[in-house]
């Protein structure tokens, strides 16, 4: 028998961020891990395949997060009448304080991985925390579920509390290295990403030697850009001889072009910093229920589109509530129209086809081919029972779509393939 399988259902993906594609009682056949095609009538070469019919029931790519606090699930929803910076300080820094405790870490991610795999998110990028232990027992926890993740041990040596702060520039290099070379060779799934918090956390020592770890292991960066005004005030003040935010990035070396990088947020980012975006080819991680929970903003996301930047969607846990990546497309559509009737009258809202792709092939990219189930791309699944959420009339594969985008829950996953492996 050869080596893969086919499944049978209702099939819907993007292929551009203006169309869905569907096939109804389709096939889907994948083969090494890879999608080998969608077809109307199964092909004969493929007969001898296992087949698992899942008719009647969506079959979609996987959702992609582009950002998540891993130790911050703990208190989602608390304390979200604050903005940002006063939530950081009131919320975020004490419970990051916690994961020094390696029974606290623990018990906190094996919370959060069990919802992650039961989630509709089949990859994710994840801060961690300082400390070297718990990020590497946050790594050991997600590689066993079979989700397919970056994860990142955070640097700041300043602008924190002093239980937070890394003793010195040197130390925390020091510290990130030592984690590179214990995650070397142990995971399948799982991989190490550059992680400086923000500037206002980082001092420009710091960020030289992040830069000089990045050019010495080649290693994807993510971080946090033009969020909330007073931070990007703040960073005016902390780097002077930037000409933006983003611009403070790049003069470390830390902003794209040699290496994958992504940039949360970026709701107030201007002409220079979208044009330095699009020039470096960063990701922007779109985080809509997060600028809405910290006042941060309405981001410019039609902008970003018209100019061509890459652009993913991320749940920010825990400025957002949610880690599904549904809930993100849901509220990225909702925050778009409120921008173009308060904001922007000339900036279109999202459309649904928009905000799937955004949450799927835009994501994904940053992982490759993934998000599609284009021919020779990595096939990652969702089997959605949407029978619950039925109608007393008709309705068409992209309306019970767009009824899973704004109604569905965990419940209503049968099946999550990663990577062409069954997870559950």
């Amino acid at each position: 028998m050869k080596s893969g399988f086919v499944l049978k259902g209702d099939i819907c993906y993007s292929r551009n961020p203006n169309v869905l594609h569907t096939r109804q009682d389709g096939y889907l056949v994948c083969e090494k891990g890879r999608v080998t095609g969608v077809f109307e009538q199964l092909p004969e070469r493929y007969g001898d395949l296992p087949l698992s019919d899942f008719g009647g029931k969506l079959i979609l790519p996987g959702l992609v997060d582009l950002h998540c606090h891993g130790p911050q699930f703990a208190f989602r929803g608390l304390g979200l009448d604050l903005e940002l910076l006063d939530w950081l300080e009131a919320h975020t820094f004490p419970n990051e304080a916690k994961y020094r405790q390696e029974a606290y870490a623990r018990t906190a991610y094996a919370m959060l991985v069990e919802e992650l795999r039961r989630g509709p998110n089949t990859r994710v990028c994840l801060f961690g925390t300082i400390h070297l232990p718990a990020t590497l027992l946050l790594m050991d926890l997600l590689e066993q579920s079979g989700l397919v993740t970056m994860v990142g041990k955070v640097n700041m040596d300043r602008n924190c509390p002093d239980i937070l702060r890394e003793e010195s520039a040197a130390a925390s290099a020091a510290d990130t290295r030592r984690w590179l070379k214990d995650c070397a060779g142990r995971y399948r799934n799982t991989r190490p990403i550059l992680t400086p918090r923000f500037i206002p956390a980082c001092s420009g020592e710091l960020m030289r030697e992040l830069g000089q770890i990045q050019r010495e292991y080649h290693l994807p960066l993510q971080s946090h850009l033009s969020e909330n005004p007073k931070e990007v005030a703040w960073v005016k003040e902390l780097c002077p001889q930037s000409s933006c935010y983003g611009d403070a990035y790049r003069a470390f070396g830390l902003f794209g072009a040699e290496v994958p990088t992504i940039m949360a947020h970026c709701v107030w980012s201007e002409e220079e910093e979208l044009s330095l975006l699009k020039e470096r080819g960063v990701w922007v991680a779109h985080c809509p229920q997060s600028n809405t929970n910290l006042s941060s903003g309405i981001a410019p996301v039609r902008r970003y589109l018209d100019r061509g930047l890459r652009v993913g969607l991320g749940s920010d846990v825990a400025g957002g509530c949610h880690t599904s990546i549904f809930r993100a497309m849901a509220d990225a559509i909702q925050v778009s129209k409120l921008r173009w009737r308060l904001v922007e009258d000339g900036e279109a809202p999202l459309s649904l086809e928009e905000a799937f792709y955004l949450g799927t092939v835009g994501g994904g990219s940053f992982f490759g081919k993934v998000g599609s189930f284009e021919p020779g791309w990595e096939m990652d699944a969702l089997i959605i029972d949407d029978a619950p959420l039925a109608a007393p009339f008709p309705l068409t594969i992209p309306q019970r779509l767009a009824r899973v985008v704004y109604l569905s829950d965990d419940r209503h996953i049968v099946a999550k393939y990663v990577g062409g492996s069954r997870i559950f």
